[in-house]
């Protein structure tokens, strides 16, 4: 099928465009899907139509009234649903405050102030995105289109540029030029290594063969991270565009979309995304005119980490076992089937195209030197606003955190900036960063230093009631769980870290045990054949290194000085809160609880079995674990 005229397709929708009299956007990606916004994205439809008010679920010619669409995830997740009604932003929409949004902004352009975002720092009221700190501090080049146009509607993302690039790359550049512009932004692999994206390109370029493959990697398997997801969902073309560009440079003909089968949303949407770019011929035969082929295929993955990794990726692909294989050969000399094969995630194709359209110089002014651009992270944990946030490389720990994400909370969710432990980076393959790195930039090379890894952009935040010696088991029991087992280091070794974890929180541990988990940590990270046996000690050597005291607390002195864990907890009773009710006593199994009526009751550690029933009956605080 020929290419259909995309610089037409974007005058007409654009002309369309015009003649609506208001657009309503609700948010639909899954944070909010979660939260309800589909039923808000309904009541908006029943309403309309009841009082008569004319809509489109679509841009066409015929389209006069009110443009009602759904667009991608807008990152502000903590607040979800969002509604936007023009300039109007609205947080926490509910089915039931439709009809005041339509009686009011709709019909009337006035604003429901309740339902407009309350900034507790100066305890004013947001009227639109640029008034919210959370967007104001942040520079969305990759994420600027989600949450503004419909994912499912291939036209609004060629009428805000889309695929421009791609015609660019096919019908004006040779395959050298394309990787040329690339590897001059200095554009480095945003799924976690930091390789060169161009430079991959070129290596790939440069192998002979006719058959070559291009593969999208959106197997996101951190616990905590869903920047590719919230991408492939919000603004599925971009990434799209970006394998063209990608299979442009290296002659490739083919490609692949490797996503995780609990993504169905995102799914879905690449599938759309890729039928209608079909139907224009902008995938397929002849591209653009220039005789060159390329067409995409979706595979879901089963949910297995490991196939993060190139190798494992490829093998799952091809119907093997996800197992990682030695390098070399590279996947850019034997890949896929054998063949020559770039395999780049989900946030670094869908960033190619914004290279290209603002040029690989002005590319380069953002970020840092050696890290140029922006980076994504899903922030969650302990903090106010938890979502998805695009800041330049090089940004601080603390401007993430505290500016842009609102601050540390509390366990009750009240802000306390100066609550902050520590924040995982980079999934269960990264480290801890504490309050010393705050004011570390986050970029490639200053992480790496510290530690840590930038990884997909999973930052989850603590605060000072967490047990960092249970977070490090958390994750090791992530990456012990989604070993391969082809290799014994990773196999046997995550496995036995796992039980000397488990013996210092559970009170088993001595000295000896520390000395032999850092030993066997630092050995496993030295002989595992991949990445997720490479990286899977990172969280427990960095825990190790920076609260060394929460360890020695837990072997040598029996108590886990956040509380957290249950066989080292010390239960005691306030007596200055204790009204002497009686409730703990009655729910206490073995009696370990006396106290007369009316008076501060106590509790016997020697017969306490740590079961927790006083602490969840006592209704006034007074039963705390201590440390």
């Amino acid at each position: 099928m020929p290419t259909k005229n995309i610089e037409k397709i974007a005058k007409d929708y654009n002309d369309a465009y015009k003649k609506i009299t208001g657009r309503v956007v609700i948010c639909g990606g899954t944070g909010c899907i979660a939260g309800g916004s589909m039923k808000v994205y309904e009541a908006f439809q029943k309403e309309m139509e009841k009082r008569h008010i004319g809509f489109c679920l679509q841009i066409t010619k015929d389209c006069h009234e009110n443009y009602l669409s759904l667009s991608g995830c807008r990152g502000f997740c903590a607040m979800g649903p969002l509604v936007s009604v023009g300039d109007i932003f609205y947080t926490k929409v509910k089915p039931e405050d439709v009809a005041e949004i339509v009686e009011k902004t709709l019909l009337k352009g006035e604003t429901v102030d309740r339902l407009l975002y309350h900034n507790p720092v100066n305890d004013q009221k947001a009227k639109t995105v640029a008034d919210i700190p959370f967007y104001a501090k942040q520079e969305r080049i990759l994420l600027h289109d989600c949450g503004r146009i419909n994912p499912e509607d291939i036209n609004e993302y060629i009428a805000h540029g889309g695929y421009a690039q791609a015609k660019r790359a096919y019908t004006e550049m040779t395959d050298e030029e394309v990787c040329k512009e690339i590897i001059a932004s200095g554009l480095r692999g945003r799924g976690g290594g930091g390789f060169p994206t161009g430079k991959k390109w070129d290596l790939t370029r440069v192998e002979p063969g006719p058959k070559k493959y291009v593969i999208c990697n959106a197997d996101e398997g951190d616990p905590g991270a869903f920047m590719d997801r919230s991408v492939m969902e919000g603004n599925p073309n971009a990434v799209l565009e970006g394998m063209m560009i990608a299979a442009r440079a290296i002659g490739a003909d083919e490609g692949y979309i490797y996503v995780r089968m609990e993504y169905p949303l995102a799914i879905e949407r690449v599938r759309t995304a890729i039928k209608q770019a079909e139907e224009l011929g902008l995938l397929g035969e002849n591209i653009f005119g220039s005789g060159k082929n390329f067409k995409i295929n979706v595979m879901e993955g089963a949910g297995a980490f490991v196939c993060g990794e190139e190798t494992a990726l490829i093998a799952s692909v091809e119907g093997k076992r996800g197992m990682p294989k030695i390098k070399p050969p590279f996947p850019s000399q034997r890949g896929l089937f054998g063949k020559p094969t770039v395999i780049n995630n989900v946030e670094t194709l869908a960033t190619v195209a914004k290279i290209m359209e603002m040029g690989a110089a002005e590319f380069r002014k953002i970020g840092t030197l050696g890290s140029p651009g922006t980076k994504t992270f899903a922030v969650t944990g302990h903090i106010a606003n938890t979502g998805l946030v695009e800041v330049p490389m090089g940004t601080t720990l603390r401007q993430v955190i505290d500016d842009v994400a609102g601050g540390t909370t509390n366990d009750d969710g009240t802000v306390n900036k100066s609550a902050f432990k520590a924040a995982q980076i980079g999934g269960p393959s990264g480290g801890c960063l504490t309050r010393e790195h705050l004011d570390l930039p986050l970029d490639f090379d200053s992480l790496k230093s510290a530690g840590a890894m930038v990884g997909s952009g999973g930052l989850v935040v603590m605060n000072n009631k967490t047990c960092m010696v249970n977070v490090a088991r958390f994750f090791l029991e992530f990456t012990q769980r989604e070993s391969c087992g082809k290799c014994v280091p990773c196999r046997e070794g995550t496995e036995q870290m796992l039980t000397m974890l488990n013996d210092i929180v559970e009170g088993r541990a001595t000295l000896k045990t520390l000395e032999n988990l850092e030993d066997l940590a630092k050995a496993v990270q030295k002989a595992s054949l991949c990445a997720l046996g490479k990286t899977a000690p990172n969280p427990v050597l960095s825990t190790l290194k920076h609260f060394k005291e929460e360890y020695l607390a837990h072997v040598v002195d029996k108590r886990c000085p956040a509380g957290v864990c249950k066989a080292l907890a010390r239960f005691e009773i306030l007596a200055q809160k204790c009204k002497g009710c009686g409730m703990c006593k009655r729910a206490c199994p073995v009696q370990a609880i006396t106290g007369e009526v009316g008076k501060p009751h106590h509790i016997d550690p020697k017969k306490c079995i740590k079961c927790g029933g006083c602490k969840s009956t006592c209704k006034f605080g007074a039963v705390v674990t201590g440390a």
